[in-house]
Parts: C-alpha cells; sequence; structure tokens
C-alpha cells in the first residue's frame, strides 16, 4: 500500500524535535507551521553556483516528454509538487547533498540511455532505494560492522548501545522518503545503508564520487538494511531490552546474503 503522509496541519510538532528530524532544523521555517513554503522560498536557499531550480511539477513542465531525472540533467529544473511532504523533503536533501544528488541523477540518465524511459535495470533500482531511504553509517570499529553484516541487531543496538551515542558510529540520513515517513511518531524505520569505515566528515564525498564513478550501487542487494528504530532517542521503546529482541524491524539475515566491503574514507 502507497504510503500517504499526514496533513501538515495534523503533523505532532513534537517529531520535529526526535530523530531523524531533529537533524533538519535548519530547515525549520520550511517544515514547520501551518503554511507551505513557496518554491521561491526553496530557491532562495540555493548557492549562488547552483544550476538547479525547483520549478513546480505542472501539466505545462511535464507536457515537454522528458523523464523527471533527464530534465534535471538537461537544465536543472526539479519538478517539485507544492504542498507535496514528499517533495520539500526531496528539495531539503537536495540543498544539503547536492553533489549526491548529482552523482545519482548522472547514473539515472545513463541507465535511461540504456534501456529507455520505461524500463529499470538493476542498478537504477539500486540507485532509487538510496535515494529515497538511503543512509550512510560511518564506522570505525570492525567488530561492529561484522555484529550488521550478521544481522547481530541485539548485538549491535543493545550490547553496544554506547557505540552510538560516543561517536563510534555516526550516521547521515539522505533519503527523503524517511524523512517523510518520521512524520509520524512510532513507525519502525529502515534505512537503506552505504557502510563507510573511516572518518564521517569525507564519508559522503567519498559516496558521492563512487557513485558518479559506477563502483556504487550496480545492485539492489550492496545496500545493507539498517533498522533506525533500534538507534537510541529514534523509537521511545527501544531504550528497553525487550526492544531488541523481539522488533518487527529486526530481520533475520537471509541465507547466502552477503554485503560488499565498506567503502574507505
Amino acid at each position: 500500500m502507497r504510503y500517504v503522509a499526514p496533513a501538515r496541519g495534523a503533523v505532532d510538532p513534537a517529531v520535529f524535535g526526535r530523530p531523524p528530524l531533529v537533524g533538519w532544523s535548519e530547515y525549520a521555517d520550511l517544515v514547520q507551521g501551518p503554511d507551505w513554503p513557496a518554491l521561491d522560498a526553496l530557491n532562495a536557499r540555493w548557492p549562488a553556483s547552483a544550476r538547479e531550480r525547483f520549478v513546480a511539477q505542472t501539466p505545462a513542465l511535464l507536457a515537454d516528454g522528458l523523464h523527471y531525472e533527464q530534465r534535471i540533467a538537461g537544465s536543472g529544473a526539479i519538478a517539485t509538487r507544492e504542498g507535496n511532504w514528499h517533495d520539500l523533503f526531496n528539495a531539503l536533501v537536495w540543498l544539503r547533498h547536492a553533489p549526491l544528488k548529482r552523482a545519482l541523477n548522472a547514473q539515472q540518465v545513463a541507465g535511461i540511455g540504456q534501456a529507455g524511459p520505461k524500463q529499470r535495470t538493476r542498478p537504477q533500482c539500486a540507485l532509487t532505494h538510496f535515494d529515497e531511504a538511503g543512509v550512510i553509517l560511518v564506522l570505525r570499529d570492525p567488530a561492529l560492522l561484522a555484529l550488521w553484516d550478521a544481522h547481530d541487531w541485539f548485538g549491535l543496538f543493545w550490547r553496544h548501545r554506547e557505540a552510538w551515542l560516543d561517536g563510534s558510529l555516526e550516521l547521515v540520513v539522505f533519503g527523503h522518503a524517511l524523512l517523510e515517513h518520521a512524520l509520524e511518531p512510532g513507525r519502525l524505520l529502515v534505512g537503506k545503508a552505504v557502510a563507510v569505515m573511516g572518518q564521517a566528515h569525507a564519508a559522503c564525498e567519498r559516496v558521492a564520487r563512487t557513485i558518479a564513478q559506477g563502483r556504487l550501487l550496480r545492485d539492489p542487494q550492496e545496500l545493507r538494511p539498517l533498522p533506525l528504530s533500534g538507534i537510541p532517542g529514534w523509537h521511545e521503546a527501544n531504550a528497553c531490552e525487550a526492544f531488541h529482541r523481539e522488533a518487527a524491524c529486526y530481520q533475520l539475515l537471509r541465507a547466502g546474503r552477503a554485503y560488499p566491503e565498506p567503502l574507505r574514507a
């Protein structure tokens, strides 16, 4: 069933003070309050050097016959539905992570050139999964990566709970659908993750560069599931051990499933 976000006036303001939305507080004027921001307000946030602009998704715009991704690549026009949470969060991700978005767009356009606008290749599926639900998890302890790869959620989120609080693990939320789903408190959020070993300040640049080179997100199976609701502060119930033994978002590792080596940053 397709997810339907709550009406703007029905959103509990408390969600903007909890992860992941609290991490986007510099855009509070755009996401909180009764009124939807105009596209001019979004476009005012671009740096002067940016070629992209948010444009209203109207029948006249769509009459050009271009695929959404082709339009961005060709003219920088990002078709945006006004008064729509999904597209608003997409705009915010563009404003914060433009290099990542540009890398995804370039690879999507390459896929359209290969398979046409009506088909999706395996790389295009991987790119879309990351665009919608993507996160980047930066680790410095290989033991934590081993727990993650084994889907040892109890070990990763409970036995090593402090690692989520002391900087051993750092998370970058990228997927705009994740942000949209977070409008409803209590949802069990799961990200589609790229693992990076190294330092957080270089992680996004490394991921963007590797995507642009066509060496990352060539198949959806590259993405590791990451049950975000297990992270301290992300779900009110996860302060209890019982949550980490029975949470519905904690899936067992499927037989034969293996993950690629993490990127290094």
